[in-house]
C-alpha cells in the first residue's frame, strides 16, 4: 500500500539517493565547467589578441544554436517553465551546448558571466535522471529546483545560497519550501563534490567591522534602491538589444556575430580590456579601493550587448562587477564605507536582476561573513523592490510585489 510505513520509508530514502545523484551531476558539471573556464580565461589573458576573434566565435556559437539547440536554446526560461508546467525531459544537449558556448564566449573576450552556464548543465543533467527511473511530473520538478541550486551554489562555492536559489527563483514573490530536503541534499553535495574535484572558486576579503551600525544599515538601505535601478536598466538595456537583433537581422546565427564585430570595435576604442570576460580582478580590487562611475556604466552596456546578441555564459559575475564597483563609488559621496557598500553591492545588484532577495542575502553572509548580514539583507530586499517586475529570467511568473 502507498501510504503504508513500509512504502514512505521507501520513498523517504529515495528522494534522498535522487537529491544525491542530482547533487553528484551538478558537482562534476560544475567541476568540469570551472576548470575549463579558468583555462579559457588565462589562455586569454596571455593572448589578447584573440579578442579579435571575438566575432568568428560568435558565428560559430550562432551557427551550433539554430542547428542544434532546439528547445534547449531557450536556457534558464525552459527550465524556469518545466518546473512550473512539466511536459517533456529538457534535452540533454543544453548541457555540452552551452558548455561549448560559453567557453568561446570567454576565450575571444565576451563581457559574460559563469552561474547561467552552471545552473543550465546542472538543471539539465539532472533532470535526465527522468530517463533513468519512474519519476512523476512532482518529482521531475523538485529535481529540475534542486539541480539548479546545486549548480549556483557548486559554482559560486555558497551551498547555503544554493539551497534556496533554486526554490526562489521560479516565482516572484513567493517561496514553495517543498523541495527544501531534495534542494538541500542537492546543494551540499554539489558543493563537496566540486570541493573534492578542486574547482577553482573565487576567494573575496571577508568583511570585519562592525556588526550593527545603524546609521551603515540606513546608507545600505538607500544604496539598495540605487542597486535596484542599476539591475532595471541592465534588465531593460539587454531586452532592448535583444529586440533589435531580432527585429533588424533576420538570420539568428548572425546576432553574435554582429554583436561580436561591435563588441570588438567597443572593446578597442575603450582599450584597457578591463571589461572583457568575468572581470573578478576588477571586482577584488574595488572591495577596498574606490571605483569610478564608469565601470558599472560600461559593464552594463558590454555585458547587455555580449548576453543580448546571443553569446552564452549568464549574468550573475558580470552584474556582482556591476553592483561591487557601483558600491565602491557610492562610497565616496554615501556616508558609508566602502567595505559595507561595495560588499552589499556585490549582492544587492543581482537579488533586483534575479528577483532572488533571499538567497542573494545568503550568498552575501556565505562569501563574506556574517557581520556583513544586516547591511546585505536590506540592501537585496530594496533592490527587489525597486528592480521591476521583470528580471533576467522572463519566465519567472508570481504576483507584483507591491500588493497589488
Amino acid at each position: 500500500m502507498k501510504n503504508s510505513p513500509t512504502h514512505q520509508i521507501i520513498y523517504f530514502f529515495r528522494r534522498i539517493g535522487l537529491s544525491c545523484l542530482s547533487g553528484f551531476l551538478a558537482g562534476v558539471a560544475s567541476s568540469i565547467f570551472l576548470i575549463s573556464l579558468d583555462w579559457a580565461t588565462r589562455t586569454r589573458d596571455h593572448n589578447p589578441s584573440l579578442i579579435w576573434f571575438l566575432p568568428i566565435a560568435g558565428l560559430l556559437i550562432g551557427v551550433l544554436y539554430h542547428r542544434w539547440a532546439g528547445e534547449a536554446g531557450r536556457g534558464h526560461n525552459l527550465i524556469i517553465d518545466e518546473i512550473h508546467d512539466p511536459k517533456k525531459i529538457v534535452p540533454a544537449r543544453m548541457a555540452p551546448l552551452v558548455l561549448f558556448g560559453t567557453l568561446l564566449t570567454h576565450l575571444f573576450g565576451g563581457s559574460a558571466g559563469r552561474e547561467g552556464t552552471a545552473v543550465q548543465m546542472a538543471a539539465s543533467l539532472s533532470d535526465q535522471l527522468g530517463r533513468l527511473f519512474a519519476i512523476s511530473a512532482s518529482e521531475r520538478k523538485i529535481l529540475l529546483q534542486a539541480g539548479a541550486g546545486a549548480g549556483f551554489g557548486a559554482a559560486i562555492g555558497t551551498p547555503w545560497a544554493g539551497v534556496i536559489f533554486g526554490m526562489e527563483v521560479i516565482s516572484i514573490g513567493r517561496i514553495r519550501l517543498t523541495a527544501i530536503l531534495e534542494c538541500t541534499i542537492a546543494s551540499l553535495t554539489a558543493y563537496q563534490t566540486a570541493i573534492l574535484l578542486h574547482a577553482p572558486h573565487s576567494h573575496f576579503q571577508m568583511y570585519t567591522g562592525a556588526h550593527w551600525d545603524f546609521s551603515a544599515i540606513l546608507w545600505s538601505l538607500v544604496a539598495g534602491f540605487i542597486f535596484g535601478l542599476a539591475a532595471r536598466v541592465f534588465v531593460a538595456l539587454t531586452h532592448i538589444i535583444e529586440n533589435a537583433f531580432s527585429s533588424f537581422v533576420k538570420r539568428p546565427p548572425l546576432y553574435p556575430f554582429i554583436g561580436g564585430i561591435i563588441l570588438v570595435l567597443l572593446f578597442y576604442i575603450e582599450h584597457s580590456y578591463r571589461f572583457v570576460g568575468l572581470g573578478i580582478p576588477v571586482i577584488q580590487e574595488s572591495l577596498s579601493s574606490a571605483a569610478s562611475f564608469f565601470d558599472p556604466i560600461l559593464k552594463t552596456a558590454f555585458t547587455a550587448l555580449t548576453v543580448g546578441s546571443g553569446f552564452k555564459g549568464g549574468e550573475f559575475v558580470p552584474l556582482v562587477f556591476i553592483g561591487t564597483t557601483l558600491g565602491s563609488a557610492l562610497s565616496v559621496i554615501l556616508p558609508a564605507s566602502i567595505e559595507i557598500l561595495s560588499r552589499v553591492g556585490f549582492a544587492a545588484v543581482f537579488a533586483g536582476a534575479s528577483n532572488t532577495p533571499i538567497a542573494c542575502s545568503i550568498m552575501a553572509i556565505e562569501i563574506f561573513g556574517t557581520s556583513i548580514m544586516p547591511y546585505a539583507v536590506v540592501a537585496c530586499f530594496a533592490s527587489y523592490f525597486v528592480s521591476g517586475h521583470t528580471g533576467i529570467y522572463k519566465s519567472q511568473r508570481g504576483r507584483s510585489k507591491y500588493g497589488k
